[in-house]
């Protein structure tokens, strides 16, 4: 049993990542149209981040008893976990339309003054990856933020003259993955700031369970365990799992997902235990067995696994270093004692290997292991 809107499975957009999409918390362009039919659509359908519910309900509840738009609100973390939905909230909670935009389509301020002059009172803006908008148009931003006027220059040289215009009261909603890449003026101008954190397994497993419901999948406890523990923490990659897992039970089982079904499903797809894909497990093989632990750099590492460095470097190491696989020292990246154990590997003699034989003070700290060892990586970066 398939839902309608289920039909824009076919093709899927994997982000730009070919087979390893099914771990990436990035979106690709088809799944979106699948994303917006599982989002929620009140606070009270948003499954986790308990806090950053609570208090937005708080202030947008207060905004309405007084009959005003709420403060601009920034929310920010990794993507994947519900910043869009949030924000999409925001304007079905106070009632008003939301007109949806991102930061590198904003180029020149001129398309943002015709963006807020359109909006009508009470709208939200939101702008996605807020953090890459271009300077001339956050300053005028600044203005609209808290003024509700922005200037708009006609003429160039010293003929030029800038006319006033008001645009009606809005609220402005930033997405951001990077809020260290604000500039402090734009952030101080957000009434509320969210921290958007990783999801428990709990969690996720209520997400997959709403998700199998409106998708009409038969999932077992058993099943949404499985799937929400190789998950990452991030209800993206569980609801992509669990429609690729769908299709494996429809084809190769009887439909329903239990915990065989999941296990073998996943297992096709190389997400092992911990969540890892195949590009994963390259990385932390070719730092244990080629480089016996590191340290090394993420070039060199890079070409040893077939890929570009930023893509180890962006998408396969914040994960590992927060599942404690890696660690990334002044030397370079180095495998802890818990990827030895996840590879199967055995220990190399004295314990585990960060920073080389100087053991895993020196490898954390950057300092040579004996006097007048070398501080420069084993291999270059």
């Amino acid at each position: 049993m398939s839902a309608p809107f289920d039909r824009s499975l076919t093709g899927e957009v994997d982000g730009g990542l070919g087979q390893d999409a099914a771990v990436s918390p990035l979106a690709g362009d088809e799944e979106r149209v699948v994303e917006s039919a599982l989002r929620p659509h009140s606070l009270t359908e948003f499954i986790g981040q308990p806090k950053v519910s609570r208090q937005l309900a708080l202030v947008l509840e207060g905004a309405k008893r007084r009959g005003r738009p709420p403060d601009h609100v920034l929310l920010s973390g990794p993507p994947g976990l519900g910043k869009t939905s949030l924000a999409l909230i925001i304007g079905s909670e106070l009632g008003t339309a939301v007109k949806i935009t991102s930061g590198p389509a904003i180029e020149r301020s001129g398309d943002l003054a015709a963006m807020l002059s359109n909006l009508a009172p009470g709208d939200v803006l939101f702008i996605d990856e807020i953090h890459r908008i271009a300077r001339p148009a956050e300053e005028l931003l600044y203005m609209a933020m808290e003024d509700f006027r922005v200037d708009v220059v006609v003429g160039k040289g010293p003929g030029a003259t800038a006319i006033p215009l008001e645009i009606s009261p809005f609220t402005l909603v930033g997405a951001t993955t990077r809020a260290g890449l604000l500039t402090g003026p734009l952030r101080d101008r957000f009434g509320f700031v969210g921290q958007m954190e990783f999801y428990e397994v709990a969690e996720l497993q209520q997400v997959l369970r709403r998700s199998a419901a409106l998708l009409g999948v038969d999932l077992t406890d058993e099943g949404s365990a499985e799937i929400a523990g190789r998950s990452r923490g991030t209800p993206r990659i569980a609801n992509r799992l669990l429609r690729r897992v769908r299709d494996f039970a429809e084809v190769e089982a009887d439909g329903r997902v239990t915990l065989a079904v999941a296990q073998a499903a996943l297992a096709l797809y190389d997400v092992d235990d911990l969540g890892l894909d195949r590009l994963d497990r390259a990385v932390l093989e070719a730092l244990v067995v080629r480089f016996g632990g590191g340290p090394v750099g993420v070039a060199t590492l890079a070409v040893a696994v077939g890929e570009e460095p930023n893509t180890v470097e962006e998408v396969c190491e914040p994960f590992l270093v927060r599942a404690g696989l890696l660690a990334r020292t002044s030397r370079g990246r180095v495998a802890t004692e818990a990827a030895w154990h996840h590879l199967g590997r055995p220990l190399p003699r004295g314990g585990a290997l960060l920073g080389g034989a100087g053991g895993a003070i020196s490898g954390l700290t950057g300092a040579p292991s004996t006097p007048g060892a070398s501080p420069e990586p084993l291999f270059g970066a």
